[in-house]
């Protein structure tokens, strides 16, 4: 598998680290905020040298509870730092995490490479098309509500099929829009109980039948440290364990706030294979 990521080639014959970088007050992993440009640079050069392949940046937290914010107010976040690590980084791929079209528009008129959408192209009926139209990758997501409701009860008959059901027919409709490379993520902790998030890592195997490259967003969430009965600053160990997990079933990226440490699975886990 590979991804044409605006001219830049990513190859997924072995699986890539994606290191999230979060402009955000308010994101649920306190440690991963960042409040200065200095600090954004900092970790930026720090997760590329770790081996990040992607930077994903974001301007809009998506933790349970969190408000949809203004396209306004997320521009305000993610424009000054997406040039800032342009600037610094000009050959780093960059990944915009929004789901809003007007965000997605002028970030890839800025350079950006990626746009990485929670809701899939469900909340902005724009932005397929606005994806398309730049042919940038695209990431869609499965999430049941939105994040100030998703976790609110989240029901399934059936978790595994319900959400490949879902993604499924948002690959048809990214393909239908005219977006080429697509990628799959199954949302953990998105409208999902705590076994739900568990049902769908031991079955993430199945995912690789819909044929696009799949990613696992497994970093420090609550499937992890609450079953540990801890929080998300000493959930670093299970992450790595998830992620593991998640690469023996077939994940071709990881999304992490600890590139380093997701660096090394990835490779542990290639050299067993």
């Amino acid at each position: 598998m590979t991804l044409n990521c605006r001219g830049k080639l990513i190859d997924l014959s072995t699986p890539v680290v994606m290191g999230i970088l979060n402009l955000t007050p308010d994101s649920f992993h306190k440690a991963s905020r960042i409040s200065s440009e200095k600090q954004l640079i900092n970790r930026a050069r720090k997760m590329l040298a770790d081996s990040a392949l992607i930077l994903d940046l974001g301007g809009m937290s998506s933790r349970p509870g969190a408000k949809i914010v203004s396209e306004r107010v997320e521009l305000q976040r993610v424009l000054p730092h997406l040039r800032n690590v342009l600037n610094h980084f000009p050959n780093a791929i960059i990944s915009i995490d929004t789901i809003h079209s007007s965000v997605a528009e002028r970030c890839l008129q800025e350079g950006a490479h990626i746009i990485n959408d929670i809701s899939a192209g469900t909340y902005d009926k724009k932005m397929l098309r606005t994806v398309a139209d730049f042919n940038a990758p695209y990431i869609a997501m499965h999430m049941k509500g939105l994040p100030h409701n998703m976790q609110k009860n989240p029901r399934y008959k059936n978790v595994t099929t319900e959400v490949m059901d879902f993604l499924a027919r948002r690959i048809a409709a990214c393909h239908k829009a005219g977006i080429t490379d697509v990628i799959i993520d199954p949302g953990f902790g998105f409208g999902k109980t705590i076994e739900h998030n568990y049902t769908l890592l031991r079955n993430l195997q199945y995912f690789k039948q819909l044929n696009v490259p799949l990613l696992a967003g497994l970093s420090r969430k609550g499937m992890l440290y609450k079953l540990l009965g801890t929080d998300s600053s000493k959930a670093l160990n299970a992450t790595t364990s998830a992620n593991t997990i998640a690469l023996l079933k077939g994940a071709k990226l990881l999304r992490v706030h600890d590139v380093k440490e997701a660096a090394e699975a990835v490779k542990i886990v290639q050299a067993v294979q």
